[in-house]
């Protein structure tokens, strides 16, 4: 497809829909719009931003799940070349507290409640702390009129006019930032990840040429758009090739299947967590889900192939990247075999160059041999906040991101991930790949889901630990899934131990927390080794 003109996105939505003005962008829980309603929303917002003083550069913050607004504040911002922060709807108070004092926030704009999360009560308390905004700098969705100290986003946007004609040089430019997203580290202070607007742009339609994206598309997305999967990939290869972006709030597998059966959605961003939800739900019938052609997801060569054979989306696209990489830096042409798809992550993606490093020498890893990866490209310039200390380190002095996994090229030049660097098991001073144990688990028809860790061991370095999530509690069977194993794979790849467990630890967004997991872990093998100590002294 003819890639667009536009490098912003508030430009790219006014071109789709010049372009077609019937066509359908967005499809959510708050209606349907074209691609002119979006650019006419997207002007009353940034009048009335204008209004309150926001100018190109300054930070609008967003903490609002899936829904029209959120799009409304991204675009409205960016008509002004203001930059979005979007926020976490999981964030606890603690969290918004260092968000709102490291993101620099000129205004934010948030729901009043979502799920569990009072956030308006929040507000309150947080009041008078470093950086976060005064109350007249906080505009809430859906609070309690007369009740509320915060003014109501549905008055101002519902009284605001059409954006005049702003001044030379006070819109937004390609080389603005479009996005500071903040990564969903786990067991640190999230990295605030400034990222490009043309960067945005011209990734984002390289991502949905590799998925066959055209206007007649229709794309589900129920990762949350403060995430880089959703609003810096997702959202930009929908709009990129003037498809239909159909959101959830959240995601549920029930919903998830009536939507893409009342849609005929064509396309879906999953993760291996929400397609295997999908598969064991009672609800589940592939012809349900019969119009999914296309679309992206993560993991193992095992996970692709079960969620193209789950979805019935014969042409899902492998991916890698990182929220750094615009979201993704490689990812698998739709219309090669399957199991190319499966067992790489793609070539990069134009514009982006990816090299990998040695881990011993510090040099370039010979071709085919795995190395520390290293992207270039449509990335971003460094982390801002408290997080720039990182930038020594994170950045290479010619202008690389390292990204902390091991990877290689193959022989056709595609990307393979191997692995994060701090996850390899070296057992018996042989490296072993948590995902190739984790996929011959996997083949067993007792396992819906499972994890691999190391435990430091005195004698062999590392143990291999399995945490399973059995199909039912009576299907768990440790010793049957140890012989599976011993007649699949290398001795030296069978887990030392097989533990069942209801669910896997996951953040927010659904990545697997390995840390956690690892801690779990040692706490088992300690807890193993006392008990084999206490039967060795009752044997003596």
């Amino acid at each position: 497809m003819t890639p667009p003109f536009s490098r912003t996105l508030i430009e790219l939505v006014r071109e789709q829909a010049q372009r077609a003005p019937q066509a359908c962008a967005l499809v959510c829980e708050q209606g349907r719009f074209t691609y002119v309603d979006l650019a006419e929303r997207a002007s009353r917002v940034a009048s009335a931003l204008q209004a309150a003083g926001i100018k190109r550069g300054d930070r609008v913050g967003v903490l609002l799940s899936n829904r029209v607004e959120w799009i409304d504040v991204c675009l409205g911002a960016g008509a002004l070349g203001a930059i979005l922060v979007p926020l976490s709807t999981w964030s606890t108070r603690n969290e918004l507290a260092f968000l709102l004092k490291d993101s620099s926030l000129s205004l934010l704009i948030s729901a009043a409640r979502f799920g569990d999360r009072d956030f308006e009560a929040d507000f309150v308390a947080l009041q008078g702390l470093p950086g976060v905004p005064v109350s007249e700098h906080i505009w809430l969705l859906d609070n309690v009129i007369g009740v509320s100290t915060f003014s109501s986003y549905n008055t101002i946007f519902d009284t605001a006019i059409a954006l005049g004609e702003l001044a030379s040089g006070a819109g937004p430019c390609a080389d603005d930032d479009a996005l500071v997203l903040y990564t969903s580290g786990s067991t640190s202070a999230p990295k605030a990840v400034p990222l490009r607007q043309f960067a945005v742009v011209e990734n984002g339609f390289n991502i949905g040429e590799r998925q066959g994206f055209t206007g007649d598309d229709r794309v589900l997305l129920s990762s949350p758009l403060f995430w880089a999967f959703g609003g810096a990939n997702a959202l930009p290869a929908t709009f990129g090739h003037g498809a239909t972006l159909v959101l959830m709030e959240k995601f549920d597998a029930a919903s998830a299947m009536k939507i893409i059966e009342t849609e005929r959605c064509t396309a879906i961003y999953t993760l291996p967590a929400m397609t295997s939800a999908l598969a064991h739900h009672r609800d589940y019938r592939k012809e349900r889900l019969a119009s999914l052609r296309t679309g992206v997801t993560i993991g193992s060569a095992e996970e692709f192939l079960i969620a193209v054979e789950t979805l019935g989306a014969d042409e899902l696209c492998n991916i890698y990247g990182a929220t750094e990489t615009c979201g993704n830096c490689a990812v698998t042409w739709y219309h090669w075999p399957v199991l190319r798809r499966a067992h790489s992550q793609g070539p990069p993606l134009p514009g982006q160059q990816i090299r990998f490093i040695d881990e011993d020498t510090g040099e370039e890893a010979l071709p085919g041999m795995p190395g520390l990866a290293e992207v270039r490209g449509y990335t971003t310039l460094g982390y801002t906040g408290f997080s720039a200390q990182q930038n020594a380190t994170a950045f290479t002095e010619d202008g690389y991101y390292r990204t902390g996994d091991l990877g290689k090229f193959n022989a056709d030049g595609d990307f393979v991930f191997v692995g994060r660097v701090g996850e390899m098991i070296k057992r018996a001073g042989i490296n072993v790949s948590p995902a190739e144990v984790e996929a011959v688990l996997r083949h067993h028809s007792s396992v819906q889901d499972v994890a691999v860790v190391g435990v430091p061991d005195a004698i062999r370095g590392e143990l291999i630990f399995a945490f399973v999530v059995p199909v039912s509690s009576e299907a768990f069977d440790s010793a049957a899934l140890l012989r599976h194993c011993a007649a699949e794979s290398s001795k030296y790849k069978v887990p030392d131990h097989i533990e069942s467990c209801t669910s896997l630890p996951l953040t927010a967004t659904g990545k697997l927390q390995r840390r956690e997991l690892k801690q779990l872990a040692l706490e088992r093998a300690l807890a193993l080794a006392a008990i084999a100590s206490q039967k060795r002294a009752s044997a003596v």
